[in-house]
């Protein structure tokens, strides 16, 4: 039995933290080799961190990278282990994302990446080429930094792999791995036995069962050993990478890493048995044809063997393993935690303050804060000395002092405030005062009113006009102007409040500012450009409102705010209008199309990457039987009309977690334009052609009662081959 001990990571790595990233390097080998290791692999990138975008287009960023890797071969962190580093490279004027195999201080082999990610969060061609000379090796004449301190000028660079005494290794790296045509199947039939993945993956609502079966597939339909690391953390931007490294065998995953948490270094190992995989492919008849006649792959020898004896039967292969999976209420309570707590200790903040509304969005973020609480002190309880370091310093811990628990660590980082007006209720101003306290964090409870009089005062000054309402007489220019005065007075307090409670409190540094509009509002553009939306991050951004509901259920037994089922059940309503005896503001009215349809439209604009027409098209067999054309036409008339009318929102949208594929941010994701005629004439006259003609064959027979088909199919979609169905499901 060949049997050889593999170790992957989670790292918690930061853009341009050279200092930071390569401790955390280092700790990881050095706990790979302490666990008997014979191969280390790591994360795309991670001596630079992966999210250093433009920095990748500085020289600096790749000669810092080398500076690291030769830290590293001047060590004695690579002998006696296979390491597998992943950094910037630039060979004959061109910049390639590689792999650098590494082992006894000297250089193995450099791999680039064949295929890039270039859509969605990824814009990879912009900083790296891809290898286009695919089976072939070329040398590469080592930096001079390198060559020097560990006697080595050349190595061989491009797509080949590596041939150990007893077994071989080859990469593939993140996105390969999801291309039509990955690599792993021909080196597979090229006789490579392991596949290392060094990936930057980032975090999204239901999508780690997607990754997890190909890593499944990979092996089960080729046989292997696949070895997966990945970055876990928020590394400086949107994104916050869910770690998750794994090692799968034959199709049975025998170790998984955490998905999300505040480690900076998770190390984890498995033993395999490489002789597992020769007997699986052996008895696959059509593998053994398709590997007899494969195009060659060019190796690199080298002279170690990196089995151990299993003579002793005192080593065995790792046992299958059940996959952790954290259902998507789960994943909202830790994900945007972690990226929180990432952001809160890296940034030199001393907490987060919130304007906490009473209501389910703002309601979200302050659960999530006091999720990330939690999560602390028990990382701390766990012994994780940096955790416990961060915490103290941002708490302004004196005298050896500890948080205790997650309600004392709160009322420490974490401030919220109540901004009523004359439209607030006392329903929301007692659920956001309840939630805080449960929470435990430290509140304020002021009223807005005089700030507001003494603008609409200026106004009636400046112009002899004083605006009214809407339900008194007013215009609805009037009506708006009025609610976005009070919005954006909350704004500018928020600010305030977050530059000098520190002061206030007699401590150091300053609040970052939470803001708390879902993907949804943002996708409608229903909320006012500089309003309390505008803040430092925003940890909800790029979540649906139909998750948050969901999410404040779960909350409320499984985090112990039970003020959040109270919250939860209350209608949505932005209290910027008067209530009146025969009026009251809710949203959905307000926006003219309930949450729930928001969100397939959301899914059908971005995902299904659908125009007026085509969403149309699609919405009609959505709604058959229950909706005439005529009357999907309507609604698909006034999302787009407000969507484009409120697109500029998006470009001054708070940077948010991302969350959903189909979030509407305008600075990364989804680019688009944000001046449009906002009636679309060519398109609505289009869709009132295709009305006309379908009513010439008769009216659609109407049943208001039960699903449609198409709603019904929904349950079952799991792909995106048919709009209609996958659009109405948020696990699709």
């Amino acid at each position: 039995m060949r049997v050889v001990k593999v170790a992957t990571c989670n790292l918690d790595q930061w853009a341009m933290d050279f200092e930071g990233n390569l401790q955390r390097i280092k700790r990881s080998i050095q706990q790979a080799k302490d666990q008997g290791a014979a191969i280390r692999v790591g994360p795309e990138l991670e001596i630079t961190g992966y999210g250093c975008e433009d920095h990748f287009l500085e020289p600096d960023t790749t000669l810092h990278a080398w500076e690291c890797l030769r830290e590293i071969l001047l060590s004695d962190l690579t002998h006696g282990i296979v390491c597998d580093i992943g950094m910037p490279v630039e060979q004959k004027g061109v910049r390639y994302n590689c792999r650098v195999y590494c082992h006894d201080s000297h250089i193995l082999l450099i791999r680039p990446k064949l295929y890039m990610a270039n859509d969605g969060n990824y814009r990879e061609l912009r900083w790296f080429s891809a290898w286009k000379h695919h089976h072939e090796l070329e040398n590469y004449h080592l930096p001079g930094i390198i060559g020097a301190a560990i006697s080595q000028t050349m190595v061989p660079f491009g797509d080949g792999y590596l041939q150990f005494f007893d077994t071989t290794l080859a990469t593939e790296t993140c996105e390969e791995l999801f291309t039509p045509f990955p690599p792993h199947i021909t080196l597979a039939l090229n006789g490579v036995e392991i596949f290392a993945n060094g990936s930057g993956s980032h975090h999204q609502l239901r999508k780690l069962n997607t990754r997890m079966e190909l890593f499944r597939s990979a092996t089960h339909k080729a046989g292997g050993v696949y070895i997966y690391s990945n970055q876990q953390g928020c590394d400086g931007g949107r994104l916050y990478y869910d770690g998750c490294a794994s090692v799968v065998v034959n199709g049975d995953v025998v170790a998984q890493g955490t998905q999300f948490s505040l480690h900076d270094v998770e190390v984890l190992t498995a033993c395999v048995d490489l002789d597992s995989v020769v007997s699986y492919r052996g008895a696959l008849s059509s593998f053994r044809e398709q590997a007899s006649h494969q195009p060659y792959i060019p190796s690199v020898k080298v002279d170690i063997t990196l089995c151990q004896s299993s003579d002793t039967l005192r080593i065995f292969p790792s046992l299958p393993i059940k996959v952790k999976y954290h259902g998507p209420e789960e994943e909202i309570s830790l994900g945007p935690a972690c990226w929180l707590w990432d952001y809160l200790r890296r940034s030199g903040a001393s907490g987060y303050l919130l304007p906490l509304s009473g209501g389910a969005d703002s309601s979200c973020v302050a659960a999530i804060v006091g999720s990330m609480c939690q999560l602390v002190i028990k990382a701390i309880e766990n012994g994780d000395s940096q955790v416990q370091a961060d915490a103290v310093r941002i708490g302004h811990y004196q005298k050896g002092e500890l948080p205790k628990c997650p309600k004392e660590f709160a009322n420490k980082i974490f401030h919220t405030v109540y901004m009523g007006s004359e439209n607030s209720s006392e329903d929301t101003r007692s659920r956001a005062e309840r939630l805080a306290k449960q929470i435990g964090a430290s509140h304020l409870d002021i009223k807005i009113d005089s700030v507001v009089s003494v603008l609409i005062y200026l106004f009636k000054c400046a112009t002899g006009r004083t605006p009214q309402y809407k339900v008194d007489g007013g215009t609805t220019a009037e009506n708006i102007a009025l609610q976005n005065i009070q919005a954006r007075i909350r704004m500018v307090i928020a600010f305030m409040l977050a530059s000098l409670m520190p002061w206030v409190h007699r401590k150091q540094g300053f609040f970052l500012v939470l803001g708390s509009a879902n993907v949804d509002e943002g996708l409608r553009g229903y909320l006012t450009k500089y309003d309390s939306s505008s803040a430092d991050i925003n940890p909800i951004g790029g979540i649906s409102k139909q998750d948050l509901r969901k999410f404040l259920d779960w909350g409320s037994v499984n985090l112990g705010f039970s003020t959040l089922a109270e919250i939860v059940a209350a209608p949505p309503t932005a209290e910027l209008e008067p209530i009146r005896s025969n009026y009251s503001q809710l949203d959905e009215v307000d926006m003219g199309m309930t949450y729930e349809e928001l969100s397939m439209y959301g899914r059908l604009r971005k995902i299904f990457m659908c125009g007026p027409v085509s969403m149309f098209e699609h919405l009609c067999q959505h709604w058959h039987g229950k909706l005439t054309p005529a009357e999907v036409a309507v609604k698909v008339k006034h999302f787009f009309h407000y969507y484009s009318l409120n697109r500029h929102k998006m470009t001054t949208l708070t940077p948010s977690y991302h969350a959903e594929n189909y979030s509407p941010e305008d600075n990364r994701f989804d680019l688009r334009q944000f001046l449009y005629n906002t009636w679309w004439p060519w398109q609505f006259r289009r869709i009132d052609e295709i009305v006309k003609c379908s009513e010439q064959g008769g009216p659609t027979q109407i049943d208001s009662i039960g699903l449609t088909d198409a709603e019904a199919a929904s349950a079952h979609a799991t792909g995106l081959g048919v709009p209609a169905a996958d659009s109405g499901n948020t696990n699709a």
